[in-house]
């Protein structure tokens, strides 16, 4: 069960775990110490799916798990904003969010660490990024996941999400599944 206290700029989320209720906080990235642990846990998320799909680094060097400071960095000159999952000041999960053409926003590298997955945090980051979209007048909100991922497709249409489309990168070993969602 999850509950819900907002403000833009910082969102504080309650998860019942283990333990009882907990509270976790999101908040924008900036500083360089946030950004170098954004790093590691985004590769710590995404090393699982690497593992699932047989990918390195050689086959996908674009993948998550391999993303490294500098590609963040040039990410967030890019004006991408970052936002991070902390429960009692460690970062559990992260999520980008890029302006795109029109009134559309890409969501890229929502990642929550293996440890606390389960718990509703992906959740709480896709719908901190759906209200951080409606609120800048952001229309759709748009993601490119791995086609052959089942069980994250099916997590995305679960929260509203579309399919709008397949591709095949000749240099990725997997289809990218393009899915969307209006903020309407």
């Amino acid at each position: 069960m999850l509950y819900q206290k907002e403000s833009m700029q910082i969102k504080r989320v309650f998860a019942m775990g283990q333990k009882g209720i907990q509270a976790a906080v999101i908040k924008e990235i900036q500083d360089e110490v946030d950004l170098q642990n954004s790093v590691e846990v985004i590769r710590k998320a995404f090393l699982t799916v690497a593992g699932d799909f047989n990918l390195t680094e050689k086959n996908a060097p674009t993948n998550p798990a391999f993303i490294t400071l500098s590609k963040l960095q040039e990410l967030k000159a890019k004006n991408t904003r970052f936002f991070g999952l902390f429960e009692r000041g460690s970062q559990l999960g992260f999520i980008a969010i890029e302006k795109g053409p029109d009134l559309t926003y890409f969501l890229e590298k929502l990642a929550v660490i293996p440890p606390v997955r389960h718990r509703g945090f992906g959740a709480q980051l896709l719908n901190f990024a759906f209200e951080y979209v409606k609120k800048q007048g952001g229309r759709t909100i748009s993601i490119g996941i791995i086609n052959e991922h089942a069980i994250l497709k099916k997590w995305y249409t679960r929260h509203g999400f579309q399919e709008t489309g397949t591709k095949i990168f000749p240099h990725l070993p997997f289809s990218v599944c393009f899915m969307e969602k209006s903020t309407i």
